[in-house]
């Protein structure tokens, strides 16, 4: 008995397998067999191996015509005459890219036109002198930049409101000229003017504040020669002194006309009561989103109560009562930088101009993402550099930018470099100010042709003469890969720009997938549309 209880449940077992047998077994031949249903996913996979077996390799056509993107696998090439719509799906080449199966894989935005967009003026007939300017300062102008035939489309559509005395926003991409287009007009507003010499101290009638000393420098070595043959004196203020420095470069000085100043240098001189901004007549923020910032925004505050800004054009007319006419200049306005405008002046009174390839890639410039592991960018920099130098040698060639995300990353790099014997120079922000002074220059006057360094050389500064970008570690913003990659290409350059970017961290994948997408669908890049991208009034 008690072998035949443990036998029980095991018939029981058996009889109920064996039933759904029986069923079909006793069942006629037109009842319908029971269905078992496979999961669709499952069935999706299983038709995909069979294709797979039976098809043979699929050959993929080139397309004629010049590629808009070129791929590592022709079949994500894209021609320039394809343009994807705004909700069509875009075969992206860094698809995949977060995947370390991507290694080594890569893709390039080619070149759709050989000319700057801020050169193509639609009416190219027009000059310096159809703007209004005055002959003595076109005459300055032809004196101290011969090269300058003929006015850019920024220049065109921001001088004549500023000589009307507008109030105005200029967002314009890299290298379109935006210097000279706010340069011009401040000196001839100057020399209206007389200068009020009633104060003991240095009162410029001009300020232009930029976010670095580097930019200082630069805008004064495009102001002065302007300046000297007008009769006006322009003095540089830069960062990174003490109070009696400053107070030297101030008082060594002839009376100041106008004044190119960073905002820690000059809310020291303030602060000291060094100078004075009460007889203030323009007064310029060059890379204004910058300066907009947080690391500024309290000193520019400051500033800016210092100085009177008018209402309105009329009260720019009393030569005995100045009030500064406000300028903003910037080649990138984010989202969020509408509400900071609004402390600086009023909506209503700003005059809008923007460019038609503001935030958007540059077509003119080819731009290479490489998807590399972090150990894989030195030996990738060093061949790449290597081939620079072997070109440099053999034929005219340009020069080289390489950025990193940190001081320490230009250090060890440079390290590295020396130990191939590259010859470099290097620029990041913790240098001093001793050190740091004509490194930028240097390199523009040719001494080495390669330079390493951090987002402070990717602000504002002219390089016309820079060839390659390369982007060692890549930007942690969009509107730091605009910057970066604005220093080739620029109006004026001798040689066709080029950008390359290592891309290692999923981070980087995902700014690189939003710049491909914006490149295929040729729209701006997201998130940097803003309130200041408005219609051109119909004043201008």
């Amino acid at each position: 008995m008690a072998l035949a209880r443990p036998l029980r449940p095991l018939r029981l077992a058996v009889r109920l397998l064996l039933a759904p047998r029986r069923d079909l077994a006793v069942r006629g031949p037109d009842e319908p067999l029971p269905v078992v249903r496979i999961p669709r996913a499952l069935q999706r996979r299983q038709e995909q191996r069979q294709s797979g077996r039976r098809s043979s390799p699929r050959l993929v056509l080139a397309r004629p015509g010049p590629l808009l993107i070129s791929a590592r696998r022709p079949e994500l090439n894209q021609p320039v005459r394809l343009t994807l719509g705004r909700w069509e799906r875009a075969p992206l080449a860094s698809r995949g890219w977060k995947s370390r199966r991507s290694r080594r894989d890569y893709f390039s935005i080619e070149r759709a036109q050989h000319e700057a967009p801020a050169l193509r003026n639609p009416a190219s007939e027009n000059c310096f002198a159809a703007l209004g300017l005055e002959p003595r300062v076109l005459h300055a102008l032809q004196e101290a930049a011969p090269e300058v035939v003929r006015p850019t489309t920024v220049q065109s559509s921001t001088i004549p409101p500023l000589l009307r005395g507008r109030h105005i926003l200029c967002a314009a991409e890299t290298g379109s000229g935006k210097t000279l287009g706010y340069l011009l007009p401040l000196l001839q507003r100057l020399l209206g003017r007389p200068s009020l010499d009633s104060h003991s101290i240095p009162a410029p009638r001009g300020l232009v504040l930029v976010p670095s000393r580097e930019l200082a420098k630069q805008v004064r070595a495009v102001a002065q020669p302007l300046g000297i043959s007008l009769g006006l004196q322009v003095l540089e203020l830069g960062g990174g002194h003490g109070m009696s420095s400053i107070r030297q470069q101030l008082c060594k000085q002839p009376p100041v006309d106008v004044l190119v100043a960073t905002p820690g240098a000059l809310w020291k001189a303030l602060k000291g009561k060094l100078i004075s901004l009460k007889q203030l007549s323009y007064l310029v923020l060059d890379e204004a989103d910058t300066l907009l910032d947080e690391s500024f925004l309290e000193l520019v505050d400051y500033i800016l109560e210092k100085s009177h800004i008018a209402e309105d054009p009329a009260d720019l007319k009393d030569p005995f009562n100045p009030k500064a006419q406000l300028v903003l200049v910037g080649a990138t306005f984010p989202e969020g930088v509408g509400q900071l405008l609004s402390k600086v002046a009023s909506p209503d009174s700003l005059t809008t101009i923007t460019s038609s390839k503001l935030h958007c890639i540059m077509p003119h410039v080819k731009q290479t993402f490489m998807r590399l592991k972090g150990a894989e960018k030195v030996t990738e920099l060093v061949q790449i550099l290597k081939q620079h130098d072997r070109a440099y040698r053999t034929g005219p060639s340009g020069t080289v930018l390489v950025f990193c995300n940190s001081s320490s990353t230009v250090n060890w790099l440079g390290y590295i470099l020396d130990d191939h014997k590259i010859q470099h120079l290097r620029l990041q922000g913790q240098m001093p100010a001793s050190m740091r002074a004509g490194i930028f220059q240097c390199f523009q006057e040719g001494s080495r042709d390669i330079l390493l360094c951090t987002d402070i050389a990717s602000r504002g500064l002219d390089s016309t003469h820079v060839e390659l970008v390369v982007n060692y570690d890549f930007p942690l913003t969009l509107q730091d890969y605009i910057h970066r990659a604005g220093r080739v290409g620029r109006v004026g350059s001798e040689v066709p720009g080029t950008v390359i970017s290592f891309v290692t961290h999923p981070w980087d994948v995902s700014l690189v997938q939003k710049i491909e997408l914006a490149a295929r669908r040729r729209r701006s890049l997201p998130g940097l549309v803003s309130s200041v991208r408005e219609s051109l009034p119909q004043q201008i």
